[in-house]
């Protein structure tokens, strides 16, 4: 099993300036301790589910990525996950192929359909950042509209086609990508979210990798052994081996039960898991990764 961390909550209480550094020390750290990945979370404000307000820092996704990225020599890179509304799908996909040229060919292209519901506009006192900044936010069964639109977009441009693209949403009319993804023949798809209609069918029909709930307590717990099978069906429908899939979810790390999270990673491998992205109460630091590190021999072993 494979074993990567979130950088979710970034509310140190340290000065804006000695952010930079406190991330690229985590990542090092990550990266020389044998993590598989590291990701962030495409938010432009702070989400309840760190416990934080949407006023603590939040830094854009593929800027810190692509920071990060400079700083680390193996460990792999991902958005879990970028909102498909909230980047033209030209400029998303053209983000996405930078980054793993300039990394070496070490990024997920993590996308979904953004939040699972409709917010409802609350004005000046707002915590919803597509209203606050002013990006449209189509509803919900649009958004998976959009969203099978820019997959079906970026296998094209990863491809290398330059032909016209013509979907229910966006027309571009020479989709050009150059240079294009180091990793051949693009850079695994992680398409995030649990929805069994039109979520998991998507995964089957153009993803690399899923990204289902481990958060007991959060709202945000996945009948696991369940997904998989639907993820199965769809797989049977589209012609596609489940196992070309890499299953993954989000999950807690809880620094003072280490016995106890390593058995539940036994337990998530033992259902069909292949990685986990872990992240704890409150920010990472040194020495919360350090205790992670310890047990990756008996995780990566399951």
């Amino acid at each position: 099993m494979k074993l990567g961390i979130t950088l979710a909550d970034f509310s140190w209480d340290i000065p804006v300036a000695d952010i930079g550094s406190t991330v690229a020390d985590l990542a090092q750290q990550a990266d020389d301790s044998g993590f598989d990945s590291l990701w962030v979370m495409d938010h432009f404000f702070q989400i309840g589910l760190t416990g934080q307000p949407p006023e603590s820092p939040m830094p854009e996704a593929y800027a810190t990525l692509g920071f990060l990225a400079g700083r680390t020599r193996r460990i792999r890179f991902g958005t879990l996950v970028t909102s498909v509304a909230y980047r033209h799908p030209g400029v998303l996909i053209k983000s996405a192929t930078t980054l793993d040229v300039l990394s070496g060919g070490r990024t997920y292209f993590g996308i979904g359909a953004g939040a699972p519901f409709d917010p409802e506009p609350r004005g000046p006192e707002t915590v919803f950042e597509g209203e606050g900044l002013g990006i449209a936010f189509p509803r919900l069964a649009e958004r998976f509209e959009r969203l099978e639109d820019v997959l079906r977009l970026a296998h094209q441009m990863w491809r290398g086609d330059e032909t016209p693209f013509r979907g229910r949403h966006y027309e571009l009319v020479r989709p050009l990508n150059s240079p294009n993804s180091v990793q051949r023949p693009h850079p695994p798809i992680l398409v995030a979210g649990s929805g069994e209609r039109k979520t998991l069918r998507l995964v089957a029909r153009y993803a690399d990798a899923c990204n289902l709930f481990d958060l007991p307590g959060s709202g945000f717990a996945d009948d696991l052994e369940h997904k998989l099978e639907v993820l199965h069906k769809h797989c049977d429908e589209a012609g596609r081996d489940p196992g070309e899939i890499e299953k993954t979810v989000a999950s807690h790390f809880d620094p003072g039960d280490r016995d106890r999270f390593v058995e539940h990673m036994r337990e998530l491998a033992g259902l069909g898991i292949d990685h986990v992205l872990i992240s704890p109460p409150g920010p990472w630091d040194s020495a919360r990764l350090a205790a992670v590190a310890e047990a990756l021999p008996d995780i990566h072993a399951f």
